[in-house]
């Protein structure tokens, strides 16, 4: 496990897209942009998605995700991390989402409809560019 260099942690503090990518059932690659999140005292990326999406799937079948973004207010600034998700999980992650909102699109709740349960998706990060 690699730590996200401090000097990073600021794109988890404004509204950075991510794309991260997964491998499907059949090996092909699966890349989606998403709002990203980090834990500093656990060391993990964190994606809130919802149950049943392609990336949940994926992942729950394959482990093994890279994730790159980009500062969106320097776009030759970035960062590229490649690890493994430790787990799925659902406690707190309509909260999540609700937080995550707040940073990316200035409201208190998140906007859409949740068709089936969110899930917060921990990255161990392994390798980080």
């Amino acid at each position: 496990m690699i730590p996200i260099p401090e000097e990073y942690h600021d794109l988890f503090e404004k509204p950075t897209f991510a794309h991260v990518g997964t491998l499907t059932a059949d090996g092909a690659p699966h890349i989606t942009p998403v709002w990203i999140d980090y834990d500093p005292e656990a060391e993990r990326l964190l994606v809130n998605t919802e149950r049943g999406r392609q990336k949940e799937r994926n992942v729950r079948a394959n482990p093994a995700v890279g994730v790159s973004m980009t500062d969106p207010d320097d776009p030759y600034r970035y960062l590229s991390v490649v690890g493994e998700v430790e787990g799925l999980r659902t406690d707190g992650a309509r909260a999540h989402i609700d937080e995550l909102s707040q940073r990316y699109l200035d409201v208190e709740e998140y906007p859409n409809p949740v068709e089936t349960e969110r899930v917060i998706v921990r990255i161990r990060p392994d390798r980080v560019l």
